[in-house]
């Protein structure tokens, strides 16, 4: 039996943290399903197809890794694909209430349904999408938290 997991996430965009995770993520699952989840309440920087297209460049070599986006649940999402685990990252502990209040609710909503939290290597504690676009909207260097090509993607958008 195959064991898939799902690592969803808004990736917008995706950061060195996020690539980190990906391929930690292997090592649990035989496949893992990269999930853009759009939600309507946000208004992101990128267009859901300019981040999958992103995330394939960043972290698209293996073959066990796929990117797809998604609307509601990710349970549902989770069901249709026949995946049993959720992949999450936990940066600090303030990260860790919401998180475990919706691997609950994704446990209640789905049974065997699991979540598995991993930690960020030291130096990607601090790192997520909404630091990085902030320092990218004011010029700063993003070299060493993005890939070149998203450093890049920011550049530009910044650049209008």
């Amino acid at each position: 039996m195959t064991r898939i997991a799902v690592y969803p996430g808004s990736f917008d965009p995706p950061t060195r943290g996020h690539t980190d995770l990906v391929s930690r993520s292997l090592s649990l699952a035989d496949r893992v399903i990269v999930a853009l989840a759009r939600n309507s309440a946000k208004e992101p920087l990128f267009t859901a197809e300019e981040r999958l297209e992103m995330l394939r460049t960043v972290a698209g070599s293996d073959p066990r890794v796929s990117f797809e986006s998604f609307d509601g649940l990710l349970v549902d999402f989770a069901r249709a694909r026949g995946a049993t685990l959720i992949v999450r990252g936990l940066r600090a502990i303030s990260d860790f209430e919401y998180e475990f209040q919706m691997a609950m609710m994704n446990r209640k909503l789905l049974p065997g349904l699991e979540t598995v939290f991993l930690v960020p290597p030291e130096d990607a504690t601090y790192l997520s999408s909404s630091l990085v676009r902030e320092v990218a909207r004011h010029g700063g260097d993003v070299s060493s938290l993005v890939h070149p090509v998203v450093a890049e993607a920011l550049r530009r958008r910044f650049a209008r």
